[in-house]
C-alpha cells in the first residue's frame, strides 16, 4: 500500500525513518492554517491534521495519507510558528519559567475515505531564561519556522527543566501513536 506524507517537515521524515517508514511520496497540503477566534489548541491541532490528510487524500484516493500538525500552547493561547526575531523573543519571554503544552494532531486517511485521527500532548517546563540566554538562542536561527520558536532537538533542549510525555511529539510526530495507527490501517511495518 502506498504511503504519502502530507507534510513539508524534514523532521517528520526523519522521525518516520526511525521507525523504518519511508513514505512513497511527500505531498505537502496547501491549507489555511490560521487560528479562528476562540479555537482551542487541541482542537486546532486535530483540525489541521485532518484537513491536511483529507486535502491530499482527495488527490490520492488509493493511498494511505499521513498528516500532522504541532501546536505549542500556553494555557489557551496558541503560539505562532516563529519567522522573525521579535516574535521569537516574545515567545521565549512567555515560555520562560512556565509550563506549556505541545500538542500534535495526527491524521491518517485510508483508501475509501476512512479517516482516523488523534492528538498527543506533552507537557514541558522551561527554566527561567535570562536576556543573555534568549540572545544566545536567537543567534542560532534554528527557531525559524518552529511552533513556539524553539527546537527540542537542538539548542532549545538546554532550556527544558522537565518533560512529561512523548519527546518525538515535541519534535513533530509522536512515533508510538503513529506506528500504531499505521499498523492498524494495514501498513506493513517491521
Amino acid at each position: 500500500m502506498r504511503l504519502i506524507l502530507a507534510s513539508a517537515s524534514p523532521r517528520r521524515l526523519d522521525l518516520l525513518a526511525r521507525i523504518g517508514v519511508v513514505p512513497d511520496a511527500v505531498l505537502p497540503a496547501d491549507i489555511d492554517e490560521s487560528v479562528p477566534a476562540g479555537e482551542l489548541p487541541r482542537v486546532h491541532a486535530l483540525r489541521l491534521a485532518e484537513e491536511k490528510a483529507q486535502a491530499v487524500a482527495t488527490a490520492e484516493p488509493a493511498a494511505l495519507v499521513l498528516a500532522a500538525d504541532t501546536v505549542v500552547a500556553v494555557g489557551r493561547r496558541i503560539l505562532p510558528k516563529v519567522e522573525d526575531e521579535p516574535t521569537l523573543r516574545r515567545c521565549m519571554a512567555l515560555l520562560s519559567g512556565r509550563r506549556h503544552r505541545v500538542m500534535t494532531g495526527v491524521a491518517l486517511a485510508k483508501p475509501g475515505g476512512t479517516l482516523r485521527s488523534r492528538v498527543v500532548e506533552t507537557t514541558i517546563a522551561m527554566k527561567r531564561l535570562s536576556h543573555e540566554e534568549i540572545d544566545f538562542y536567537a543567534r542560532h536561527g534554528e527557531w525559524r519556522g518552529k511552533a513556539g520558536g524553539y527546537a527540542l532537538q537542538g539548542y532549545g533542549e538546554v532550556y527544558v527543566r522537565h518533560i512529561a510525555g512523548s519527546h518525538s511529539n515535541v519534535v513533530g510526530l509522536p512515533l508510538g501513536e503513529t506506528r500504531h495507527m499505521l499498523k492498524a490501517a494495514g501498513y506493513s511495518l517491521a
